[in-house]
């Protein structure tokens, strides 16, 4: 089967240069539309026009684990669950089915979770290259006075954090105030400093599609490094409408600036089959570029343990039970 070289591909280095982003350009913004019905028809073909099997099928599941970041954002949440967590990310898959596959090294794209738990989980991630990410700004609201939100990231990258998931104010897209979400995003990429934030814009309660692509299209002007749809937390997550959506959104600010935004679709995403039409879209509308940690993530906890049952299968010829396969 084909395979990749763990030096080079299972671990998440980052190498596109971070978003700097552009002033704020309200003409774009208002020009931006969303053919609702176009989009979904485009969405409801995906699944059945690419099919991989056997060997490839493999491979593309190894590579949706090194996309992924492994999550957990329970209020339960103990070091001990963070710890367990770290350990699956470090080896996500049994190693007898790794070496079986000629996937020795594969690693997790990173650890997400609470301000809190990161320097729990740097402590147990140290020695590697698997970056912790922090869920901050009031997560998952993002209601809290801005200060304190902008503390709060500044915290978590004093904690160690390396990636930050940020929450936009989701009234100023309903408002269509989009100099106040340029603003807000603006300052929270500053306050980020050297860590790259991913802008969580809560899709599902945004309304529209077309309210999903303009407040994609500011949040990037603003310097957005990834953006992404769900805190996981609302009713409705990732879907693929609204993906195809935010990567033509990142494919337009591409076009026009230059600058590669990365995208994370979280919430809903737990068997192995949807994580690969997420990754055929991918491939279809941004190319194979965008096929590396440092421009997509999964948001996943549930997903691992059924793609490590795919790979079972594929080794050993027969489905093992879920509970084998424990992610914390």
């Amino acid at each position: 089967m084909q395979t990749m070289d763990p030096k080079t591909t299972h671990l998440p280095q980052v190498q596109e240069p971070r978003n700097d982003g552009i002033p704020l350009d309200l003409s774009w913004v208002k020009a931006v539309q969303a053919n609702t019905s176009a989009i979904e028809r485009r969405a409801a073909t995906l699944p059945g026009r690419r099919s991989v099997k056997k060997d490839y099928q493999a491979a593309w599941l190894c590579k949706a684990i090194s996309l992924m970041d492994l999550t957990t954002l329970s209020g339960d949440d103990s070091e001990g669950r963070v710890k367990r967590l770290c350990a699956k990310a470090r080896q996500p898959v049994r190693a007898d089915l790794l070496k079986a596959l000629n996937m020795e090294g594969l690693t997790t794209g990173a650890i997400c979770v609470y301000h809190d738990m990161v320097e729990t989980a740097v402590d147990a991630l140290r020695g590697t290259n698997i970056p912790v990410a922090a869920v901050s700004t009031g997560f998952p609201a993002g209601l809290s006075p801005l200060h304190l939100r902008l503390q709060e990231i500044t915290e978590s990258v004093n904690a160690g954090a390396k990636e930050i998931d940020i929450v936009i104010t989701r009234r100023h897209v309903l408002q269509g105030n989009w100099s106040a979400l340029y603003d807000e995003m603006a300052q929270m990429r500053e306050a980020c400093g050297d860590a790259h934030v991913k802008a969580i814009l809560a899709t599902g309660e945004l309304g529209t599609l077309r309210n999903v692509a303009r407040a994609s299209v500011v949040c990037m002007m603003a310097g957005a490094d990834f953006i992404k749809t769900s805190t996981g937390k609302e009713p409705v997550n990732a879907t693929l409408p609204v993906t195809l959506t935010m990567i033509r959104a990142i494919r337009d600010y591409h076009d026009r600036t230059g600058i590669r935004v990365g995208y994370k679709p979280a919430g809903g995403i737990s068997k192995a089959k949807d994580a690969l039409v997420y990754l055929s879209m991918i491939k279809d509308e941004l190319g194979d570029r965008w096929l590396q940690p440092d421009l997509f993530r999964f948001g996943a906890s549930s997903l691992l343990g059924d793609i490590e049952r795919q790979l079972e299968h594929h080794v050993t010829g027969g489905y093992s039970a879920g509970w084998r396969h424990a992610i914390g």
